[in-house]
């Protein structure tokens, strides 16, 4: 019989001593039995001490897994130093790198430029920059016009220039950590060649007025609305509608660990914590940058990488990007037609793009995250990973060019470099193969022109040299240069015919969604089903979302009917990327008020909502803008009215700008809520004074409500609100915003000369005020500019047929 296990168990018993001697152990001796039974006793113990032991351990184990960090606690900033305790090897690399020096106070340290008591002209001004002790100081034009003093209190980038930024308007209980509004000189510190020079808006040569929204100390140059969010970490804009004052904060004023890793409170306290586990509701803490999937990664990059308008400005790395941010499609102002970069498209919108992106590449296999330097010289970080047979790319039977030149080099070919800001040449991540054939087609450029145009200088006046020294330069000129664009012809065509040469039969020359989008914008009917076809393919097809989305945007504006069709297909697709079904749901607002109540109100109730901010956004503007608003009741009314509330918040992110107050104005407007809209027309005005349109639709829309107040009720009670009961207040305000409004609208007509859409508003400004022959002149401008735009042409026939009216023996 076994020793018993319970609580009696290490005391011998007789009965079973006694009976140990009989039966099958009547061979052993009474000195073997008592050893046995002592030896057993003794293991007893260890056995009950080791089971209890592996309980305790097992317990302990499960219970550290188990308990967890509540899932809605939320990570805050706890700065860099904290992180350089266990992770000194990337805070080491990290130090004096792009981000770490992304801005800085003014110190001796810091300040690059040369503050030596030096002058600098520039249209005229003499400005001079010199030392106030340990002060950088610049004497320059103020925002009066007048020649004044200033003190540099920040610096601004470090490679390949340095601007430098003054602080105004601080208010006066401001706290150490605030900051008031910076506005950034456009005097700024060529780093390499070490000079000072003048960076010049594009487009722009005359001499920047103050009160310009370009001048150094306008809106364009100021800190908080165009730079801020992706030079510090955890930037608080905290801008006051009411004082119209800042106090803008930031928990470092680079670009450092959490501005890529998210917070790291919650990351800190688990690696501090001696736990055997990570945490199971929060992992570690910090976004997963290296997993399988590389969505985090880029995502995580796109914010400060991408040009997008920002939704919520709460975005942390982890996060979403089409719950923050909407992306850019392919404008023409912005890239080529076939998709190239053109204006500072700042590179996620160019390499979602690429075939690198669809292969699952991140940015990190090609960058440095830490020191944020290229991983290999040369052509090595492209052949690190391309090593397909033995010579196939990195020679010259592939790039056809002498090894070590600049031809022989992948990025020059497929990375082809724009110049912005004067010095900072950016490269193109849609890494494509050049195809100057497109260029023979559709005056698209092309990275072997942009080497060999060069060849056509002799063909030009010496004179014009000087103002060619870039492919963009070029590119910018041959609009008004018909010498010039027939030298990138010629160059576009022996391109072409070289490559045809080399690869003969080889070539690759398969459709590109770029011919579609050329056109489209050229306004070939034919290509209105190519558009279609590309639109509406599966999502499966690596033809990038952005030029689906774009060619849509296009249809929309030129073939509303069709772009309906397609959109509703594509509403129907749950798979469908955001940024492809936001742009669907924008189309609905040219469909009829039935069918955009039909097709975008599942997307904003709560059963069936879409998962993506970014399409409910726009689904809850299309509602309002289409007219079917005003069919929604009760609590459908209530769920869009929601809609349009998160869209206020959207737009109150820049509430610094007046286009933010102008937007939910207008949303205003088209439900009715006029006084609602009033206040926000006038806060538009009251934010950037100095900006086109809140006047002209406040006008409009105070002529509007009179024109309404006799026959509708709410009309009528919005002007007696406004008045106080007095009509002719309203019409007499109308009458002043838009007297106010005409030398700004003539302003930017004098310096977007080439801009139909402005050419058209400061006509239709010029016909309102009864200035009829200048009013002719602008929108006959606008014809010629965009003749294809229908309602440019019905508006100067209606103009010049009223003047005929009015002066029946005169003609325009």
């Amino acid at each position: 019989m076994p020793v018993e296990s319970g609580p009696h168990s290490l005391r011998p018993n007789l009965s079973t001593l006694a009976s140990s001697t009989s039966g099958t152990h009547t061979n052993r001796s009474p000195s073997a039995s008592w050893s046995s039974l002592r030896q057993g006793l003794v293991r007893r113990p260890l056995v009950l001490v080791m089971g209890i032991i592996t309980i305790a351990i097992t317990s302990f184990v499960a219970a550290d897994y188990i308990i967890a960090i509540p899932a809605d606690v939320q990570a805050t900033f706890v700065g860099r130093q904290s992180c350089v305790e266990c992770h000194s090897t990337q805070s080491h690399a990290f130090a004096g790198s792009h981000h770490d020096l992304a801005m800085d106070i003014a110190t001796d340290r810091t300040v690059l430029g040369d503050f030596n008591d030096v002058e600098f002209v520039n249209d005229g001004i003499v400005s001079r920059l010199y030392r106030d002790g340990d002060r950088f100081m610049i004497s320059t034009e103020g925002p009066t016009g007048e020649m004044e003093d200033f003190e540099v209190k920040y610096v601004f980038g470090v490679d390949p220039l340095q601007q430098y930024m003054v602080e105004f308007d601080r208010p006066d209980d401001a706290a150490p950590n605030e900051v008031g509004r910076l506005q950034v000189l456009r005097i700024s510190w060529d780093t390499n060649a070490k000079k000072w020079f003048y960076l010049r808006p594009p487009d722009v040569p005359e001499k920047l007025e103050p009160g310009d929204p370009l001048h150094w100390t306008g809106v364009a140059q100021r800190w908080q609305t165009m730079c801020a969010d992706c030079h510090s970490t955890n930037l608080q804009r905290n801008f006051d509608v009411k004082t119209l004052t800042y106090r803008t904060t930031f928990s470092e004023i680079d670009v450092s660990c959490e501005s890529c890793h998210g917070p790291a409170s919650l990351h800190l306290e688990l690696a501090r914590s001696g736990s055997l586990f990570w945490d199971r509701n929060h992992g570690f803490g910090l976004a997963a940058l290296k997993g399988d999937d590389p969505t985090t990664q880029l995502e995580s990059c796109a914010p400060c990488h991408s040009r997008r308008g920002v939704m919520d400005a709460t975005f942390q790395a982890g996060d979403r990007y089409c719950d923050h941010y909407n992306l850019e499609l392919l404008r023409s102002d912005t890239y080529h037609h076939d998709g190239q970069i053109k204006d500072e498209v700042y590179v996620f919108g160019s390499f979602v793009q690429s075939k690198m992106y669809h292969k699952g590449i991140r940015c990190t296999d090609c960058h440095d995250p830490h020191t944020l330097e290229m991983k290999h010289p040369g052509n090595e970080t492209c052949t690190s990973c391309h090593q397909h047979s033995a010579g196939k790319y990195d020679v010259p039977s592939h790039h056809h060019h002498e090894v070590g030149t600049a031809g022989a080099m992948c990025v020059n070919c497929h990375m082809p470099h724009t110049t912005y800001m004067a010095v900072d040449a950016r490269r193109d991540h849609s890494l494509r193969v050049p195809r100057p054939d497109l260029s023979v087609k559709f005056g698209t450029p092309n990275a072997c022109s942009s080497c060999h145009v060069r060849d056509q200088l002799e063909q030009l006046p010496t004179e014009q040299h000087a103002s060619l020294e870039l492919y963009q330069d070029w590119l910018a000129m041959a609009a008004e240069d018909e010498t010039i664009a027939s030298a990138i012809a010629k160059t576009d065509q022996w391109c072409d015919e070289a490559c045809e040469k080399w690869y003969g039969a080889d070539r690759q020359t398969p459709a590109h969604y770029g011919e579609v989008l050329a056109r489209l914008r050229r306004g070939d009917s034919s290509a209105i089903a190519s558009a279609l076809k590309l639109v509406t393919r599966p999502p499966t097809d690596v033809t990038p979302v952005l030029a689906r989305a774009t060619a849509l945007d296009e249809l929309m504006q030129q073939q509303p009917r069709e772009a309906v069709r397609a959109a509703e297909e594509l509403l129907e697709q749950s798979n469908e990327h955001p940024i492809l079904r936001a742009t669907a749901a924008r189309a609905m607002s040219v469909a009829s008020p039935r069918d955009a109540v039909d097709r975008l109100m599942p997307l904003l109730e709560p059963e069936s909502q879409d998962p993506s901010r970014l399409v409910r956004s726009e689904a809850a503007r299309a509602l309002v803008s289409s007219g079917g608003y005003e069919l929604v009741r009760g609590r459908r009314r209530t769920i869009v009215d929601d809609a349009v509330e998160m869209v206020r918040d959207e737009l109150m992110v820049a509430s610094d700008r007046g286009g933010a107050h102008m937007g939910w104005a207008m949303l205003c407007e088209q439900r009715g809520k006029y006084l609602g809209a009033v206040k926000a027309y006038q806060d538009a005005i009251r934010v950037e004074p100095e900006t086109t349109g809140p006047r002209t639709n406040l006008a409009a829309l105070y002529e509007s409500l009179l024109s309404e107040s006799g026959r509708n009720a709410t009309a009528r009670q919005a002007v007696d609100a406004i008045t106080g009961g007095d009509a002719a207040v309203l019409r007499q305000q109308a009458q002043l915003l838009r007297a106010a409004e005409l030398p700004l609208l003539r302003r930017d007509a004098e310096l977007a000369r080439d801009n139909a859409d402005i050419q058209y508003r400061y006509g239709l400004a010029l016909y309102l005020a009864g200035k009829f022959s200048e009013a002719e002149a602008r929108i006959r401008r606008a014809v010629a500019l965009a003749p294809d735009v229908e309602v440019f042409q019905t508006a100067l026939r209606l103009l010049q047929e009223e003047v005929a009216r009015r002066s029946p023996s005169k003609s325009l």
